[in-house]
């Protein structure tokens, strides 16, 4: 994916001086959107199949951790192969509607922080290392993509917070 066709965030539009700071500015942009609401109309899911906000919330914290992490593996590792991440059932099994709002948004801005840290001053040669990410099929893309990916991931989810709160 260089380009989401639901949310029109393109990746190539991001040059990576960005990235460590717009991924550093999550925990206050979502903090900016969710603060004050009711906590009944945060944990609301407008559809069954559709998250809700907490719920969105807590999966940018999840994939922040988890492609820092992978990051992390792909300085090291030679084109290094990652597991899926299991979205979908992480919001069951991590029990994300039980989540206190205040802990998701202070563990959020955490985790911006700390991918930020790993994104923050990588080299070229860094951002050009390669690795297999396997959603939605298997494909070889650098730790560049990997970071705007990641990008892509909380702006995008910024959108589907808005559109289930009503803004």
């Amino acid at each position: 994916m260089d380009e989401c066709a639901e949310c029109g965030f393109r990746y190539a539009d991001l040059p990576v001086a960005r990235i460590a700071d717009v991924m550093g500015s999550f925990g206050a942009r979502y903090a900016e959107r969710l603060s004050g609401v009711d906590e009944s109309h945060l944990r609301r899911r407008p559809a069954p199949q559709v998250w809700s906000a907490l719920e969105y919330a807590c999966h940018v914290r999840d994939v922040l951790l988890v492609q820092r992490d992978r990051a992390l593996c792909a300085l090291v590792e030679d084109r290094p192969d990652f597991p899926r991440m299991h979205r979908d059932e992480r919001v069951l099994l991590a029990g994300y509607a039980d989540e206190t709002p205040g802990d998701v948004l202070g563990q959020l801005a955490m985790a911006g922080q700390l991918i930020a840290r790993v994104f923050r001053g990588l080299t070229a040669e860094q951002f050009a290392r390669l690795l297999v990410y396997n959603y939605p099929e298997p494909a070889e893309h650098d730790v560049a993509w990997l970071g705007r990916h990641a990008v892509h991931e909380g702006e995008h989810h910024l959108g589907d917070v808005e559109q289930v709160l009503g803004r």
